[in-house]
C-alpha cells in the first residue's frame, strides 16, 4: 500500500508563471549546455530570460546516434539485450529485465521461480544504483559534494555485485529469454555480498545522505517549492515514477501490474511475493522527488531482505525452444550433440520462429514505466521494437516546471528529473 511522506513546513512562497509575465521589456537567449556538467553532454535548452526569471526553455534532446528502436529490427530477441544495456547507463541491468520481461509476454513464456527471485533481488539492487546517483547528484548540483560520495561509493559495491553475477560490471547482457545468460556462480559468495551490502553498507551511507540534506537550510531553500507539479500536471503529461509519485500519484508498476516477485502468487512452490510500501509525496518539488528515491532505497532494501535468505534451487532457465535455446557450457563442452547444437545455433542460419502478434511489458524502473512494445511477424527477429523510455517521456514537461523560476533553479529541477540522455535518442 501507499504511505506518505510527510514535509519538513518549510514555507515556499508561490513563484510566477508564464502568463503572469508581460510580453515588453528586456529579454534574453541563453544557451544552457550541452558543455554544462548537468546537462549530460548532450542536452542543450534554450531559455528565454526576463533578467533572472526564466519564460520560456526550450529543451533540445540531442543525439547520441545510438538508434536503439531502429536496432531492434536488426537483432534476435537475445541480441538485443545488449542494446538495452545502453539505453539507461546508471542502472542497465534493469533494463535487461525490462527488455526480455516483454519479449516473454510475447512468446507466453513462464519463468522459474528461483529466476524470479534473482531478477527481482537484482532489480532492486538497480532501483538502489540509480537512485543513489540521483541522490547524490541533488546535492552535488547545488554545490555541495559530499553526499555525492557517500552515494557514489555504495554504488560501486553493486558493480562488485553485477560483475559476479554477469561477468560485466557496466554492460552487463544478463537476461535471455526465460533466463539468464548463466546461473549463480556461487550461491553462498552471492548471498553474502548482497547481504553485507543490504544490512551493513547502505544503510548507514542513506543516513548521512539525510542527516546531511534532509534539514540543510541552504539545500531546502534550493528545493522546496522549486519545478512543482500537480498529480493532475502529472497524468496530463504521462509522467511516471518518482517524477509523479512526489506530486501524489500513486502508481507502481509493481503494485498495479505486478510481475517477477511482486505478484502474490505464493503457493509454497513457486518463488515467493514479497510485500512492500510505495512512498507518495504531493508537493510535486524537487525536494519531495528526493525524499521519494531516498525511501524507495530503503523499500528496495526491505524487498531484497525478504528474498536473498531463500532463494529457490532449480533451473534458471525455462526452454523456450528446443531449437534455438543455447546448451549449458557442461554440455556444450561435454559431448558431441551439445557442440554442434551449440554451432548450429551461433554459426548457421538456425532461428527463432515467433508468434505472430504483438505484446507490451513494462517494468517500474528506477525512473519510471520503462516499457517495450514489440510487434512480431513470425520472423527470427521483431518487425518492430518500440521503446517506452522513461527520460524521454519525463522530460517533456521540463519547460512547463521552469516557467517562473530563476536559471540558477534549471540544475536542481533537471537533476531531479534524472534525464538519461541515451533514452532521449529517438
Amino acid at each position: 500500500m501507499p504511505y506518505e511522506l510527510k514535509p519538513l513546513g518549510v514555507d515556499c512562497e508561490t513563484l510566477p508563471y508564464l502568463d503572469s509575465f508581460e510580453d515588453a521589456g528586456d529579454r534574453w537567449t541563453l544557451n544552457f549546455g550541452p558543455q554544462h556538467p548537468s546537462t549530460h553532454t548532450t542536452l542543450r535548452i534554450v531559455v528565454e530570460l526576463d533578467g533572472e526569471r526564466v519564460v520560456r526553455a526550450v529543451p533540445h534532446i540531442g543525439y547520441l546516434h545510438s538508434g536503439f528502436e531502429k536496432l531492434g529490427e536488426k537483432h534476435d530477441y537475445n541480441q538485443y539485450v545488449t542494446v538495452t544495456d545502453r539505453m539507461n547507463y546508471l542502472s542497465p541491468i534493469a533494463n535487461n529485465i525490462a527488455w526480455h520481461h516483454a519479449v516473454e509476454k510475447l512468446f507466453n513464456v513462464e519463468l522459474t521461480p528461483r529466476c524470479k527471485v534473482l531478477r527481482t533481488i537484482i532489480a532492486e539492487l538497480a532501483r538502489i544504483q540509480d537512485h543513489l546517483l540521483c541522490a547524490g547528484a541533488a546535492a552535488l548540483d547545488l554545490g555541495a559534494f559530499t553526499a555525492f560520495l557517500y552515494g557514489f561509493n555504495e554504488r560501486e559495491h553493486i558493480y562488485d555485485i553485477c560483475e559476479f553475477v554477469s561477468g560485466a560490471r557496466f554492460t552487463t547482457s544478463w537476461t535471455r529469454v526465460g533466463g539468464l545468460n548463466q546461473d549463480l556462480p556461487d550461491e553462498a559468495i552471492f548471498k553474502k555480498m548482497v547481504k553485507k551490502f543490504v544490512y551493513e553498507q547502505l544503510p548507514p551511507a542513506i543516513a548521512d545522505i539525510e542527516g546531511l540534506l534532509n534539514k540543510n537550510r541552504i539545500f531546502v531553500d534550493r528545493t522546496q517549492g522549486i519545478g512543482t507539479i500537480t498529480a493532475e500536471d502529472a497524468i496530463a503529461w504521462s509522467v511516471s515514477g518518482p517524477l509523479a509519485r512526489a506530486a501524489g500519484v500513486k502508481r507502481d508498476l509493481r503494485k498495479d501490474e505486478p510481475y517477477l516477485c511482486y505478484e502474490d502468487n505464493w503457493d509454497g512452490q513457486g518463488a515467493p511475493a514479497v510485500e512492500f510500501k510505495v512512498p507518495i509525496m504531493y508537493e510535486g518539488d524537487v525536494y519531495s522527488r528526493f525524499r521519494i528515491r531516498v525511501e524507495e532505497m530503503k523499500q528496495s532494501c526491505i524487498i531484497i531482505k525478504q528474498l536473498i535468505e531463500d532463494i529457490p534451487d532449480g533451473p534458471v532457465d525455462s526452454y523456450v525452444d528446443e531449437a534455438v535455446h543455447i546448451p549449458e557450457k557442461a554440455e556444450t563442452y561435454g559431448s558431441i550433440e551439445g557442440l554442434i547444437h551449440h554451432f548450429e545455433l551461433i554459426m548457421t542460419n538456425r532461428k527463432w520462429e515467433t508468434p505472430i502478434g504483438e505484446a507490451y511489458g513494462a517494468n517500474e524502473t528506477a525512473n519510471g514505466e520503462l516499457g517495450f512494445h514489440l510487434t512480431a511477424d513470425g520472423g527470427p527477429r521483431p518487425w518492430r521494437a518500440r521503446c517506452r523510455p522513461p527520460s524521454f517521456i519525463n522530460y517533456t514537461i521540463f519547460p512547463k516546471m521552469m516557467e517562473g523560476h530563476l536559471l540558477a533553479d534549471i540544475v536542481a529541477v533537471l537533476g531531479s528529473l534524472n534525464i538519461i540522455a541515451a533514452e532521449l535518442d529517438r
